[in-house]
């Protein structure tokens, strides 16, 4: 699967980056800031089906070690946050989050170019949004100096729903090139 943000970066190459990272924290993180104007997949998934996203991001978690997830959300949407907050807790009382794997929302900054992975990891810290000289890459040296996997809403829906219907099948939905949706 290749990353559903603008530079279509293959997943697995992130994941199994920070996967071989040994270290006592590792960080996932969806980006939800969606900042290009007219494009609403993110606030749609949060919205309509935010156990999607949490799915997306346990499996992320399992795969690579982490235990903190977070979530980097976009001022503008205040009622998906409401939503996932209550997807979150919902997922927290049936044993799906915890000690082992949490996550919490963070509000963004409103800025356009924090949708881009080390600007967002910037705000998170809490600097403003400036873009990281790299290397280091965010799967080495992202969140607060740990490895840390950054995916946008769609990437993390779409690796949940490749668990529950397979490679094989995910795959024929394409082309030849172009596997997948």
């Amino acid at each position: 699967m290749r990353g559903r943000g603008g530079a279509g970066f293959p997943t697995h190459f992130k994941w199994a980056a920070a996967a071989a990272e040994q270290t006592d924290l590792k960080f996932v993180v969806a980006n939800a800031d969606e900042g290009d104007a007219g494009t609403f997949i993110d606030r749609m998934i949060m919205e309509g089906d935010p156990h999607a996203l949490i799915e997306g991001m346990a499996i992320c978690a399992q795969a690579i070690g982490a235990s903190q997830g977070k979530v980097y959300l976009r001022s503008e949407y205040p009622h998906a946050e409401v939503i996932l907050e209550s997807a979150l807790q919902s997922a927290r009382n049936e044993g799906i989050l915890g000690d082992h794997f949490d996550i919490e929302i963070a509000i963004g900054a409103g800025s356009y170019v924090c949708g881009e992975e080390t600007a967002l990891l910037e705000s998170l810290e809490g600097r403003r949004g400036e873009v990281r000289a790299r290397p280091p890459f965010p799967t080495t040296s992202g969140l607060f100096g740990k490895p840390t996997i950054v995916n946008n809403v769609l990437t993390f829906a779409l690796a949940a729903a490749i668990m529950r219907v397979g490679g094989e099948h995910y795959g024929s939905l394409g082309v030849e090139s172009s596997k997948g949706t």
